[in-house]
């Protein structure tokens, strides 16, 4: 086995940009990895927001995307979840990686995937597809949510088995965090899907509302109803797409931090 033994991968300083230790480095398969880095004492955000990070890029210009933070409002590091593309202008270095380089982190983080952009409610469904996870695993670890929704639905879609990134964590009903680990227990519930190979759940997410595996375990009626149940979407265009024209078919609003609704989606995502 071979040793990564290179010196770490410093940034310039930027006027627009923070710069911020990577502290440790998750590859889940050869597609898909997590990462965190130091989280700046100024630095503030909602559980779903979004920021920009990014590394040095041609010319010596921050090259910057925008990335769901997978951890919690509270917690001391920041967390991600990514995918990798082999030519990609910067996943196809960000993949690299190790702990001790440095990532330039926007200094202000934004989005609509909170719970501040929702009307209050019984049941919240958190659908994602792929690295779409990232944000609800902010929002599903963060103790005000338990609070505002007596039930947590976290769906998520996949390809592949190796793509079900925090699989175990999840299943587990985040028994291990210490600050909702006893409220997760009674409020949380997981619904794996693997599309293209066996698991005992294969359906896509508009199936599973279908035949009810959505709601099994979950407390209510196995149907959606504005009156009571809360969703927020992200992952795939096309999931998104077609699960907002569903809803509000089924008189579900969407909504925003400046008017809040039944549903929620990352527009910032959509294009």
């Amino acid at each position: 086995m071979t040793v990564d033994t290179r010196a770490p991968a410093l940034l310039p300083e930027h006027p627009a940009f923070a710069t911020a230790k990577v502290l440790w480095v998750r590859h889940w398969n050869e597609h898909l990895f997590s990462f965190a880095i130091e989280r700046p004492a100024s630095f503030r955000f909602r559980s779903g927001e979004f920021v920009m990070i990014g590394l040095e890029g041609e010319g010596g210009k921050p090259l910057m995307r925008a990335y769901s933070v997978a951890s919690p409002s509270w917690a001391e590091e920041l967390e991600f979840l990514s995918i990798k593309v082999q030519d990609g202008p910067l996943t196809s270095k960000l993949q690299k990686i190790v702990p001790g380089d440095d990532i330039y982190l926007g200094k202000k983080s934004t989005g609509t995937l909170v719970a501040d952009a929702l009307l209050p409610g019984r049941r919240l469904f958190l659908l994602s597809t792929g690295t779409g996870l990232a944000p609800f695993l902010s929002v599903a670890r963060d103790p005000e949510i338990y609070e505002r929704f007596e039930q947590v639905i976290a769906v998520h879609s996949v390809r592949r088995v190796s793509d079900l990134a925090y699989h175990d964590e999840l299943a587990a009903k985040l028994a291990e965090d210490p600050l909702i680990g006893e409220q997760a227990a009674a409020q949380f519930h997981y619904v794996p899907t693997v599309t293209r190979e066996p698991f005992h759940t294969s359906e896509r997410i508009g199936a599973l509302l279908e035949n009810g595996k959505l709601f099994e375990g979950v407390p209510g009626d196995p149907v959606l109803h504005p009156e009571t149940d809360r969703v927020m979407l992200c992952g795939s265009m096309d999931m998104i797409r077609d699960f907002a024209t569903l809803l509000e078919g089924k008189g579900f609003k969407e909504g925003s931090n400046n008017a809040p609704g039944d549903f929620v989606i990352e527009r910032a995502f959509v294009g």
